[in-house]
C-alpha cells in the first residue's frame, strides 16, 4: 500500500496559523503589538551594543593606546638622551660631572621602568612585543659598552673612542630604530582605536527611524479605524523610543566632538612635537660624536664627516617640526615653549658653526668647550631646546587628555539608558495595542 501523504509541516501550520490571525483586526493587533516590541526592544538592545563598543575605544584612547603612545616616545628619548649624556660625559673624561653621570643613569633607569610598563600593556604576541623585547635584550649591551669606553677614557687609553662608537652603533642601529618602531605601532593603534570610537552607530540610528516610522504608522492606523486621536501606550513608545534616539545622536555627536578636538589640537601636536624631539636628540648625539671621532667616520662617499652629516640632517628635521607644531598650536600656553624652542635651535646653530670652526683650527681644547662647557656652549643650547619641547608636550598632552576624556563621558549612561527606553517603549507599545484589543472582548 502507498503511504498516507505528509501532513503539513511545523513551518507551514504556523503560517496558516498566521493567515488566519490576519483576516481579523485581533489577530492584526496582535501581530502589530509583537512587531513594535520586538522593533523597539532590537533598536534599545543594538543601541547599547553598539555605544558600549564605541565608550570601550574612546576608553583604550584615554588610558590605553595613547599613554602607551606617549610611553613608547619617553623610551626613544630616554635612549636618545643618554647616548648623547654618555658622549658629553667622555669628552669631558675624568672630570665627568656627577651631574651628567646621574643624567645618564637617569635616562637609563627610566627607559628599563617603562619598558617594563609597556610589556605589561601589550599583546604578547603582537609586533609592540616583539620590539619591546629587542629593547630588552639590547638595552645591557649598550650600558656595557659604555662602561668599557669610560674605563678606558679614564686610563687615557685610545680604545676608549672606539667602544664608545660600538656603543653608538649599538643605539642607532638596533635601540633607535626598535624604539622608533615602537612608537610608530603605538602611535598607529591610538589612531585605530580612535577611528572605531569615533563611527557614527549606523545600524542603531536606523533601526531608531524604523521604530519611529512603524510607530508613527501604527497611530495612524488607529486613528483611521477609530478615529481616536491618541492612543496614550503608542504615544508613550514613541516618547521613548525619540528620547533615546536623540541622546544616541546627541551623546556620539559630542563624544566624536571631543575625541576631534583631540586629535586636532592634542595628538597631531604631540606627534609633531615628539618628531621635534627625536631630531634634536639625535643632532645633540652626533654632534658630541663629531668631537669624539675627530673625522674617523665618513659619510658613504669618503668625503665629509658622518657625523656632522647627521647632525646637519637631524637639526633640519627639528626646524621643520617646529614649524609644524607652531602653525598647530592653538593658544598661547601651547605657541610660546614652541617659540622659545625654535629660537634655542638657532642659538644652538650658531654656536655648533663656532664650535666646529674652532676644532678646523686646531684648537680642541676650545672646540670641546663649546660643546659641553656650562656657559656659551652648544649643550646649553639643547638643554634649553629640550626643556621648552617638554612643556609644550606637557600642555599638549594635557589638552588631548581633557579633550579625550569628555568626549568619552558623553558616552556616559547612554547603553544602560538606550536599554531601559528600548524596554520600556515595548511595553507601552504592548499596552497601547492591548487598550486596542479590550474593545473586541
Amino acid at each position: 500500500m502507498a503511504p498516507p501523504p505528509a501532513g503539513p509541516g511545523a513551518w507551514a501550520e504556523a503560517r496558516a496559523v498566521l493567515r488566519r490571525a490576519a483576516t481579523t483586526e485581533p489577530g492584526r493587533l496582535r501581530i502589530l503589538g509583537a512587531v513594535l516590541a520586538l522593533l523597539v526592544v532590537a533598536f534599545g538592545a543594538v543601541t547599547a551594543y553598539e555605544v558600549l563598543d564605541r565608550a570601550s575605544y574612546a576608553d583604550d584612547v584615554v588610558g590605553r593606546s595613547q599613554p602607551l603612545s606617549a610611553d613608547a616616545a619617553d623610551i626613544y628619548r630616554s635612549l636618545a638622551d643618554a647616548d648623547a649624556t654618555a658622549a658629553s660625559g667622555f669628552l669631558a673624561g675624568p672630570q665627568e660631572s656627577d651631574q651628567l653621570r646621574k643624567r645618564y643613569t637617569d635616562d637609563i633607569a627610566t627607559a628599563s621602568r617603562l619598558l617594563v610598563r609597556a610589556a605589561a600593556s601589550t599583546d604578547a604576541d603582537g609586533g609592540s612585543a616583539r620590539e619591546i623585547a629587542a629593547l630588552s635584550e639590547h638595552l645591557p649591551r649598550y650600558t656595557g659598552l659604555v662602561e668599557r669606553a669610560r674605563a678606558a677614557n679614564r686610563q687615557g687609553l685610545p680604545l676608549g673612542g672606539a667602544y664608545l662608537r660600538y656603543a653608538n652603533l649599538t643605539m642607532t642601529q638596533q635601540l633607535l630604530p626598535a624604539a622608533e618602531r615602537l612608537y610608530a605601532a603605538e602611535t598607529a593603534r591610538l589612531a585605530q582605536d580612535d577611528d572605531e570610537a569615533r563611527t557614527w552607530p549606523f545600524l542603531s540610528i536606523g533601526l531608531g527611524l524604523l521604530a519611529l516610522a512603524v510607530l508613527a504608522w501604527a497611530q495612524r492606523r488607529s486613528y483611521l479605524r477609530t478615529n481616536r486621536v491618541f492612543n496614550r501606550g503608542l504615544l508613550a513608545a514613541t516618547t521613548s523610543c525619540l528620547i533615546a534616539l536623540l541622546w544616541l545622536v546627541t551623546g556620539h555627536g559630542l563624544a566624536r566632538a571631543g575625541l576631534d578636538d583631540a586629535r586636532t589640537h592634542g595628538q597631531e601636536s604631540l606627534k609633531v612635537l615628539n618628531e621635534a624631539r627625536i631630531g634634536s636628540l639625535k643632532a645633540r648625539a652626533n654632534e658630541n660624536l663629531a668631537v669624539v671621532g675627530r673625522g674617523a667616520v665618513l659619510t658613504e662617499d669618503g668625503k665629509n664627516d658622518r657625523y656632522e652629516a647627521d647632525y646637519t640632517s637631524s637639526v633640519a628635521t627639528l626646524t621643520t617640526a617646529l614649524e609644524e607644531a607652531g602653525r598647530l598650536a592653538d593658544d598661547g600656553e601651547g605657541r610660546d615653549p614652541v617659540a622659545e624652542a625654535a629660537s634655542r635651535t638657532g642659538e644652538w646653530r650658531t654656536r655648533h658653526t663656532e664650535a666646529r670652526q674652532l676644532d678646523d683650527a686646531g684648537d680642541f681644547t676650545a672646540a670641546m668647550n663649546k660643546v659641553i662647557g656650562s656657559t656659551g656652549s652648544t649643550g646649553e643650547s639643547f638643554d634649553r631646546v629640550d626643556a621648552a619641547l617638554g612643556r609644550a608636550l606637557s600642555h599638549e598632552q594635557d589638552e588631548f587628555t581633557r579633550a579625550a576624556e569628555g568626549g568619552r563621558d558623553a558616552l556616559t549612561g547612554l547603553p544602560l539608558g538606550a536599554a531601559v527606553l528600548g524596554v520600556l517603549a515595548a511595553g507601552c507599545a504592548v499596552t497601547g495595542v492591548n487598550r486596542r484589543l479590550s474593545e473586541y472582548r
